[in-house]
């Protein structure tokens, strides 16, 4: 008499506790609680009619049955509305109204049918950069920052996950940070198979990962260089963003996660798998009122040259747009994919133990494009010539903060 479904991430949103103790920090572990079922429990009231069980939904201790009996409207479902009002009606959010929403969805006021039906409906009719800024918003205003926050120059999204080629990208940020640059990395990590993402290979060069935002501070203030995963910033955002199997696809959180920017560093790189995702993040940029952004379609998403072709970079730069065309580094323009994808080789390279023409080139070609997005090379040639040159000269016995 008794059946059981998943109930998945939407019920744990829902259900997720104000007190924190929804979370537990256990050295760099995290506590979660068990994922709540939703149970189809008999009714016990009346016989049962041609043979089929009557029953009703729970999730955890909640009685969607009795959510859907509600006459008044939900507050949430203003925004449902919205977006799903058909061909002619429905319309983008405000910048105001997507923040709201996604303030009520992070505080545990919107039910978790809500929750899916506004991502996917979202998904439909695709993210503008009013809405995109207004969740930033909302998102940005919950997290548990340390005061005094400190001063860094480079905010570094690391979302996509890597699957072609290494994560060069990395060792392009560490040299930056070993240079004088401070960079904030932060990313979200697990929701697709198949991918390598950047706790595992900071784990390979044996560096450390922080558990919030207040060691991150501290470990920028020693080392320049700091990571930080979505579930320690963002517990509710880390859940949403899991969905993706559950829903089928990709939601909003994919795009305005990499915009968090915790720090508030007036400098910030954004990868793009989709080339029409530049327009998107630089006018939700500039809607934010960030000083310098730079956009590029990087290799797998992340933000890493792709030196065997050229690269279109998108600028913001107080306000005002620009384009820059950055030539391939790389004479052949096919790039077979690492069908190693070997983590050894990531140290190995920063060591100079192995060549590979391949890496030295993404790592130099992500290096130029956030030197010319801090404003230390004048223009793409000076950029590229200074990036080698970084390089070149790295330390290569120390990598920076071992853990």
């Amino acid at each position: 008499m008794r059946e059981s479904l998943e109930a998945g991430k939407l019920a744990r949103l829902y259900n997720h506790s104000s007190s924190g103790a929804r979370r537990g920090i256990e050295g760099r572990g995290v506590r979660r609680r068990p994922v709540l079922p939703v149970v189809q429990r008999p009714v016990l009231r009346g016989p049962r009619k041609r043979g089929r069980l009557r029953t009703r939904a729970v999730v955890g201790s909640r009685d969607i049955k009795a959510n859907a009996r509600m006459r008044t409207p939900h507050a949430f479902s203003k925004f449902v509305r919205v977006l799903g009002r058909g061909k002619t009606l429905t319309r983008s959010l405000t910048e105001a109204e997507a923040e709201e929403a996604m303030a009520m969805i992070l505080g545990g006021k919107a039910l978790p049918e809500q929750i899916g039906a506004f991502l996917m409906l979202l998904r439909l009719k695709e993210e503008s950069p009013e809405e995109i800024a207004g969740f930033v918003r909302a998102a940005r205003a919950r997290l548990a920052l340390p005061s005094p926050a400190p001063r860094v120059d480079l905010d570094w999204s690391s979302y996509a996950g890597k699957k072609r080629q290494l994560p060069w990208f990395l060792l392009a940020a560490l040299r930056l940070a070993s240079a004088g640059w401070r960079v904030m990395m932060q990313g979200g990590e697990g929701h697709t198979e198949g991918r390598l993402y950047t706790s595992q290979a900071l784990r390979a060069l044996g560096l450390a990962m922080d558990p919030d935002l207040a060691a991150a501070a501290r470990r920028l203030s020693q080392d320049n260089f700091a990571y930080v995963t979505l579930d320690r910033l963002s517990p509710e955002l880390d859940e949403m963003l899991g969905l993706k199997p559950i829903l089928g696809l990709r939601s909003c959180v994919n795009s305005f996660a990499r915009m968090l920017n915790p720090f508030n560093a007036p400098v910030m790189l954004q990868g793009v798998f989709h080339p029409a995702y530049m327009h998107l993040h630089r006018d939700a940029g500039r809607l934010l009122g960030q000083p310098s952004l730079a956009v590029f379609r990087g290799e797998g998403g992340e933000i890493e040259r792709r030196p065997s072709k050229p690269c279109e970079v998108f600028w913001l730069r107080d306000g005002a747009y620009g384009e820059t065309r950055w030539p391939a580094r790389l004479d052949d323009p096919r790039q077979e994919p690492d069908e190693a994808m070997d983590l050894v080789r990531l140290a190995a390279v920063w060591r100079g133990e192995i060549v590979d023409a391949y890496a030295d080139a993404a790592v130099a070609g992500t290096m130029a494009i956030a030197l010319r997005a801090l404003g230390a090379a004048a223009d793409v040639e000076s950029a590229e010539a200074m990036a080698d040159e970084l390089w070149r000269t790295r330390d290569k016995r120390s990598l920076g903060a071992a853990a």
